[in-house]
């Protein structure tokens, strides 16, 4: 049996983002996976990095719980908007705090290399974004999607990781949500 985390990383739980996860968790759900949704904005945590890595900073018992939820699943699912190119605070905070070296990551004593801890695991990124995806892609590089992708997930051995994107958001109407919910659920049954 599969086994899943959902990330929500959009702080309004009335967003699109949420209906997104949900019909993700929907379809995920149905083909017998063990999923889990969380919301970054239900966590209790602060989510500045205060003295980077120089100093260890406590991680508060939602994030301890949140790693251990990473580390037993086979598949992450992060949610969330497209703001100024690339991810609200609130999740670039989270992935600050969370995915830290001899967690996700471990650097090599006198090398540039490193090991790579969450090999194994893949990755979906579901984001939404009033830019056209085109644009996004060709304009701008895609700078949210490479980060989260190759910065991030790939740099601690996440792979695959898969994009879907959904926009532009604000001029979509409710029948085009309806089908980009439609098809998300169908991801979901895939995951």
């Amino acid at each position: 049996m599969k086994r899943i985390l959902i990330i929500n990383g959009h702080p309004d739980k009335k967003s699109f983002c949420t209906e997104l996860a949900n019909g993700y968790k929907k379809g995920a759900d149905l083909t017998g996976a063990e999923c889990k949704l969380i919301h970054l904005i239900d966590l209790n945590f602060d989510p500045i990095l205060r003295y980077g890595y120089r100093q260890r900073t406590e991680l508060e018992p939602d994030l301890l719980a949140v790693q251990q939820d990473i580390l037993d699943s086979d598949h992450l699912v992060f949610v969330y908007p497209t703001w100024w190119g690339t991810y609200p605070a609130l999740l670039k905070g989270f992935i600050d705090r969370v995915f830290l070296p001899k967690f996700a990551f471990k650097y090599r004593e006198d090398s540039l290399l490193w090991d790579k801890l969450l090999k194994g695991k893949s990755a979906r990124l579901i984001v939404t974004m009033d830019t056209p995806k085109w644009y996004y892609s060709l304009i701008y590089h895609s700078p949210g999607h490479n980060s989260m992708k190759k910065g991030i997930l790939g740099f601690c051995g996440v792979t695959p990781v898969k994009v879907t994107t959904f926009g532009p958001i604000k001029s979509s109407s409710l029948k085009t949500r309806n089908k980009w919910l439609q098809k998300i659920e169908e991801i979901g049954k895939q995951n």
